[in-house]
Order: structure tokens, then sequence, then C-alpha cells
């Protein structure tokens, strides 16, 4: 069968934007590198005639350097037209690319919709609420154990007041421990004798009263 009436040739795949911008940035570059080498032809041209007087050699040099850029304009044309060529492509590319996405991320977002609905009827809240209720009793009976625990035993019953007066009076005991006017009696107890015991002198106080060896007033014999 095939041999009398032959195979169908198979679809050729549709054009793709993304192969098609390839191909005319190749193009492109193609066309880029021939007018590099006619501005190198050119500036030859160019050097070669400022060395040359007028006449006939230096026109026929014009002429091939009017030649040659007629060229670089007509391929520089190109490439302006295969440059916005692929700026479209690009564009209609890159549109058609986000509205892949858009759509990708609204069947996304729809998939996680159903999910969350499905999974929202598994859960009960007069259950949760039970268990909120049920965790809050066993937290209070935890409190009542360690209360229970904690209890003090043999502790006799005493009055306040009693309490109160000697908390009053623990006050007047540390008062009495704070109290440093026992300092000023060091502070003001008689100078050392400024002389040596048995010395001719009379050693006195500062209040010129006359001490003894140890520094205390002396008693006036009678």
């Amino acid at each position: 069968m095939n041999r009398l009436f032959g195979r169908s040739k198979p679809k050729e795949p549709p054009p793709n934007l993304t192969d098609c911008i390839a191909n005319v940035d190749s193009r492109t570059d193609s066309i880029e590198k021939k007018v590099a080498k006619l501005d190198a032809e050119l500036k030859k041209y160019k050097d070669q005639m400022k060395k040359m007087r007028d006449g006939p050699s230096k026109n026929m040099v014009k002429q091939k350097a009017m030649r040659v850029l007629k060229q670089k304009r007509m391929y520089e044309q190109q490439m302006d037209s295969l440059r916005n060529q692929s700026f479209n492509m690009e564009q209609a590319n890159y549109a058609t690319q986000t509205l892949k996405d858009t759509k990708s991320t609204v069947d996304a977002m729809k998939t996680g919709v159903k999910e969350m609905k499905k999974e929202y009827k598994k859960v009960n809240l007069d259950e949760i609420e039970d268990l909120q209720d049920e965790m809050e009793d066993m937290l209070e009976q935890a409190n009542e154990v360690q209360e229970t625990l904690g209890r003090s035993y043999g502790m006799p019953e005493l009055d306040e007041d009693e309490l109160e007066a000697e908390l009053d009076a623990l006050g007047d005991e540390i008062g009495l421990d704070d109290d440093s006017s026992y300092l000023d009696e060091a502070v003001n107890a008689p100078a050392a004798p400024e002389t040596v015991p048995g010395a001719d002198s009379v050693a006195t106080n500062k209040d010129g009263v006359p001490v003894d060896e140890f520094g205390l007033p002396q008693i006036p014999a009678q």
C-alpha cells in the first residue's frame, strides 16, 4: 500500500519564536561583520586619497570609495530592519511567556484552593474546642497538685499582732546594729602623749590638760 500510494510527509513543527529570533540575530551578526570589512576598506581608500594629488587617479580611488560606502549604507539598513524584527519577536515571545506563567500560576492557585477545601473538611472545630477546654482543666488540676505538694505541715498558729510586734522590734534591732556612734568616742579619745615617759617636761593633750604616760588626764594629788 505504501508503495502504491506513498507515504504522507510528516508535518513540520510550527515556527518557534525563540528559533526565529536566534536566526535573525545570526543574520544580523553576519551583516555586521561585512560592515566592519567595508569600514576597513573605506579607511584604506581615505588614507590613499590624502596622499594623492587631484587628478584622474584620485578620482578613480574616490569612485571605489563611493561604491563601498553605498554597500555599507545598504547593509546598515538591512541590519536596522533585522534588529527591529528581532526586537518585535522578543516582545511577542515575552508576552507569550508571561501569559503562560500567569496561566500556570492561576492553575496552581486553583489546585491549592481545592486542596485547602479538602483538608478543611477533615477539621472539626467542635473537637478542637473540646480539646482546648480539656487542656485548660488539666492545667488547673496540675496547679492544684503543685499547691498540695507545697503545703507546709506542723506550722504553729501564730497571732498576726504578735508577728507585727516582733517585726517592728526586729526593725529596731537592725537600727541599733547600724548605729555607729561608738566610733565618735574613739575619735574623741585623748591623744597620745607627745613626750617620752620620764622626761622633765609635762605632757599635755590638745586642751592643755596634763596627761600621764598613757595619755590619760593626770589626777591632782590631794
